[in-house]
């Protein structure tokens, strides 16, 4: 029967492998887990770094920023126009 690791642990583990400095091999032998079940928790937890995070915000301040644009390009029209005049 394959032995159950805590999720805490697993954080841990893969905090300590792309933290440490110490090579996986080393890690994996000092936690006494596999190291091809080591490198799968940081493949795992990269991937869900990548498919986690603050899009929502991101979406928000691009659509902030879209609208800031949009503004300062009217304005910058219309002091073309008044350049003219002047």
């Amino acid at each position: 029967m394959a032995k159950r690791y805590t999720d805490e642990f697993r954080r841990d583990a893969v905090r300590m492998a792309t933290t440490s400095g110490l090579t996986r091999p080393q890690l994996s032998s000092d936690l006494g887990v596999g190291l091809s079940t080591l490198n799968k928790w940081v493949q795992q937890h990269q991937h869900d770094d990548l498919m986690s995070g603050p899009h929502e915000d991101v979406e928000k301040e691009n659509t902030r920023l879209r609208k800031e644009v949009r503004l300062l390009r009217e304005e910058r029209e219309v002091l073309k126009k008044a350049a003219i005049f002047c």
